[in-house]
């Protein structure tokens, strides 16, 4: 019976987890809002690459578009962060096909916005890999890992005791 219960839990503890860390993240974009938007403005500049002129075509030299991305950034953070939340209360309120949905839909879109985003497009595309002093790539690949070990554990199969997998206990 313990183990019927250890891997919901792990779930909630999970999902709680990555809620509070991107709760944090974007609570501290939007406070202090100049850091990472420095961070932004680099890296789409690409002012601290090699400056290869085969590269150098694409960068974002416009401080209006790089803010628009930042803010895009902070935004897309805020409701991921929601999202997961909402997903942690309801793995609380052991709804969990609602909590499983939920939180992947969280997990998916921090996935989208540390993978997609920072490790391929300003990894790869904005050549962020070269940069000594804007170089994000460790930090979005903790975060991308993280979710997916996160994303992995909630689709176990989780049984009630007894064989009942009810509508809000699906297995």
């Amino acid at each position: 019976m313990a183990a019927a219960r250890a891997l919901p839990l792990t779930a909630t503890l999970l999902t709680g987890t990555v809620a509070l860390y991107i709760t944090l993240v974007a609570f501290g974009n939007i406070t202090d809002f100049g850091t990472n938007q420095q961070f932004v403005q680099h890296v789409l500049a690409m002012d601290t690459t090699f400056k290869d002129d085969d590269l150098m075509w694409r960068a974002v030299e416009s401080k209006g578009l790089q803010d628009v991305a930042y803010i895009a950034i902070i935004v897309w953070e805020t409701i991921a962060a929601l999202v997961l939340i909402l997903g942690t209360f309801q793995w609380l309120r052991h709804d969990r096909l609602r909590a499983r949905r939920t939180s992947t839909l969280g997990l998916l879109m921090l996935m989208l916005l540390f993978g997609a985003g920072f490790l391929a497009i300003g990894g790869e595309w904005f050549a962020m890999w070269q940069s000594e002093d804007w170089n994000g790539l460790d930090a979005a690949m903790r975060v991308f890992l993280l979710s997916g070990v996160v994303l992995v554990v909630i689709h176990l199969p989780m049984e009630r005791a007894g064989g009942s997998s009810g509508s809000g206990a699906e297995g």
